[in-house]
């Protein structure tokens, strides 16, 4: 996956049959759809691959505890088959996880431990593994730093972890490999329209300033929380469809949660679940659920918001974490769907994600969560390409394997993210000692990994390696500091950049990694 190659292929094609607008988890979904399907298919992103919302997830892979609560049972049962999907296509990346819900009234184990029956049930045959009543010993043993005063017992399930960012990465990879051309830190500027029907877009290369105009049959609006940005385009009127809200996460050293085993908390303060999870050799606290009044790129975790994570992580962990402690926070904006503005043929296909058709033929596909991006292309496509009038060809990607499957990862190490990739990678190492050097003490991660990330994934920024090529900067932002030097000197050896270049890259994430710390 080359950018300059894929660069190449906008002057070769009048027009596609889908412009696709955002890359991150459901723009990515539906340019492997159409791509699956044979169409001519393009994405354009205005900044990296899953820069926004599908890089900043808990990360979890999940039929959705909270839904099952709420008595949205179809939710969680399409939920809990995208989730078995993701596990058979996607090896490299999904893990079964288990979770332990600790017990601190009577009362409260028969009521979850019926509500987690009834989640196994839903899951049948796609099951991660049966839910069970623990006594306080087992809970302990699972979770040897649980708050033991007071404890009772647990109630341990089972549900799926990922890597956000790394698999947002391998479905572009996967659309590339299909015939799709995708394309990073390519804004669209304008929609473009034969009379009121909108037929393509206008767009620019962020890194020259090229403009261009693109026809498509079709033009798809999968841009989560900018979604009213582009609809705006087509409409000044449209009335707003997204009503973000800010979700935070604390980032703490494993000795706060050691072993394999995740916490789940039902209910907070705020009514919102609560995990504690294992992650990259980190454990992950999360998380919050702030209404905003804008979305950006870089959403700021609010003072109150991170107070309530370290009171709520020190109330259920023996150690209590303090601000000294947050190795990196991070923050991201959910696109939650309020009352559509009622103009066009607008389809609700669940409570959780919401396809828009506007009277200029504007696709807007929103909502949703990272578990169900599939189903959710699915449906994108098969109305897109009704509205474009193109053959009605089945959907492929229920049993596609995605880019870097493989079913034994874990037995390449470090690079086990990495799938089918990591033996070429490893060779890559090898053939050149120097990239088998590893750029922090703190993370396991290697120069070669910067190379790699360059020449195959399109990474671009000191920034693109070190917040979602590697996670360095959400597991560490402070070694993220100290490694971008390194990394801006080996991205611009590969992409042939000079030293002005490297030093405009590393003050720049010198500066935004700030913000991914709790200032002392």
């Amino acid at each position: 996956m080359n950018r300059t190659s894929l660069l190449q292929r906008l002057s070769h094609t009048d027009t596609w049959d889908f412009i696709i607008i955002g890359g991150g988890a459901t723009g990515l979904g539906c340019a492997v759809e159409a791509a699956a399907r044979g169409y001519r298919t393009l994405l354009l992103e205005q900044h990296d691959f899953a820069k926004g919302t599908s890089s900043r997830s808990t990360k979890l892979v999940h039929g959705g505890v909270r839904y099952l609560q709420q008595g949205n049972v179809a939710l969680v049962l399409e939920a809990l088959k995208e989730r078995g999907l993701l596990l058979r296509n996607a090896p490299h990346l999904v893990h079964n996880l288990p979770f332990v819900v600790p017990v601190y009234s009577w009362w409260e184990g028969p009521f979850y431990g019926i509500g987690l029956k009834m989640y196994d049930l839903l899951a049948g045959r796609a099951g991660f593994g049966r839910s069970k009543q623990l006594s306080k010993e087992e809970t302990l043993q699972h979770l040897p730093t649980i708050e033991p005063e007071g404890l009772d017992g647990g109630i341990i399930y089972h549900d799926g972890q990922f890597d956000d960012a790394r698999l947002a990465i391998n479905l572009a990879q996967t659309a590339v490999d299909l015939g799709a051309t995708v394309l990073n830190y390519f804004p669209v500027t304008g929609l473009v329209k034969e009379g009121a029907v909108i037929c393509g877009v206008q767009t620019q290369d962020a890194e020259t300033g090229t403009t261009y105009t693109l026809y498509a049959k079709a033009v798809i609006n999968a841009t989560g929380v900018f979604t009213d940005n582009i609809r705006r385009m087509d409409d000044d009127d449209a009335k707003p469809m997204i009503q973000p809200s800010q979700g935070v996460h604390i980032v703490l050293d494993r000795r706060f949660l050691p072993g394999d085993t995740a916490i789940m908390v039902p209910k907070t303060d705020d009514g919102r679940v609560l995990f504690a999870i294992p992650w990259h050799n980190r454990v992950v606290v999360g998380t919050t659920d702030t209404p905003v009044a804008e979305a950006t790129l870089e959403p700021i975790p609010q003072e109150e918001e991170l107070a309530f994570l370290l009171e709520h992580a020190a109330r259920y962990l023996t150690q209590d974490p303090t601000p000294a402690d947050v190795l990196s926070t991070f923050a991201g904006l959910r696109p939650l769907v309020g009352n559509p503005d009622g103009e066009g043929n607008t389809a609700a296909l669940s409570r959780d994600h919401t396809l828009h058709i506007a009277p200029s033929g504007l696709v807007t596909i929103t909502g949703g969560k990272w578990t169900t991006y599939r189903k959710m292309a699915e449906d994108t496509i098969d109305q897109a390409a009704t509205l474009a009038g193109l053959d009605d060809r089945a959907s492929m990607t229920a049993a596609l394997h995605l880019h870097g499957f493989h079913r034994d990862a874990a037995s390449f190490g470090d690079l086990a993210a990495y799938g089918s990739d990591a033996p070429a990678l490893r060779d890559m190492l090898r053939d050149q000692p120097r990239y088998a050097e590893r750029l922090h003490p703190s993370l396991p991660i290697v120069a070669g990994q910067v190379v790699w990330a360059a020449q195959f994934e399109m990474a671009r920024t000191v920034e693109d390696v070190l917040s979602r090529r590697t996670r360095a900067l959400l597991l560490d932002a402070r070694a993220s500091q100290a490694m971008a030097p390194a990394v801006a000197q080996l991205l611009a050896e590969t992409l042939g950049q000079d030293t002005s270049w490297q030093h405009t890259q590393v003050e720049e994430f010198q500066h935004l990694a700030s913000q991914y710390l709790i200032p002392a």
